[in-house]
């Protein structure tokens, strides 16, 4: 009986995943310096234009690499944004200042405040660069996809706001706050941080502000954040 080509052909499923971008040849290593080169450019690119006005092609020439490199490192456009977003965050909020309620100098007196003032002043210079503020009016247009607008949140507010309330959690376990919702500090703590301020420099409303007063400023938020929290107030 003779055998139909169709039986022998490969399935069009296998043959398409064995193809397709991200996909990749199995366990083959991948080269940290092209996935570097491509998170540098996915960052620069996303920043500039925002989600919809990178585009993988783009990002691709920019890291000098192939497309199906970007794709074969982070699967697809959403996994590169969120991995952009999680990078220029690191950059200017690392975690470190976030575990430091544990012992040592930030156990001493003042040690508190002087851990709130590095995170207060590492977050403001975060979203009054001239990058962030350009992604904020991006994710604020009407033209902005709702799932963007979702994946920068997980990846940016979200996460810092969950490594902020875990800071928290330990000064309130070193008894140096006094706090019922350490999610809900969190929160109102970058808020403080945000103040008017923020609204008018993503209106171009006023002029960036200076070191001076930029210290002035985040100093004036943590009093009112441990007058309201710090224990023996």
């Amino acid at each position: 009986m003779m055998t139909s080509k169709s039986a022998t052909r490969p399935p069009r499923s296998a043959s398409r995943s064995a193809t397709r971008p991200g996909g990749g040849a199995p366990g083959r290593p991948k080269d940290p310096g092209k996935r570097a080169a491509i998170l540098e450019a996915a960052k620069r690119l996303f920043m500039a234009h925002g989600y919809e006005g990178a585009s993988m092609d783009q990002i691709a020439a920019d890291a000098k690499v192939s497309k199906l490199t970007v794709y074969s490192h982070f699967g697809d456009k959403d996994s590169l944004f969120s991995a952009a977003i999680v990078a220029k965050l690191d950059e200017q909020v690392p975690a470190t200042p976030f575990h430091s309620a544990r012992g040592g100098a930030d156990a001493e007196p003042g040690g508190l405040r002087r851990q709130l003032t590095r995170i207060g002043q590492a977050f403001f210079a975060l979203i009054s660069s001239e990058e962030s503020l350009a992604m904020h009016r991006m994710m604020m247009t009407a033209t902005g996809e709702p799932h963007v607008r979702q994946l920068f949140w997980e990846a940016g507010p979200r996460r810092l706001k969950a490594g902020f309330a875990e800071f928290l959690r330990e000064a309130i376990g070193q008894r140096l706050l006094d706090i019922e919702d350490p999610e809900r500090a969190a929160g109102q703590f970058f808020c403080l941080l945000k103040g008017d301020l923020h609204v008018r420099l993503m209106c171009s409303l006023c002029t960036p502000p200076t070191a001076a007063e930029i210290e002035a400023h985040v100093d004036a938020c943590i009093d009112m954040f441990l007058r309201a929290y710090a224990t023996g107030r």
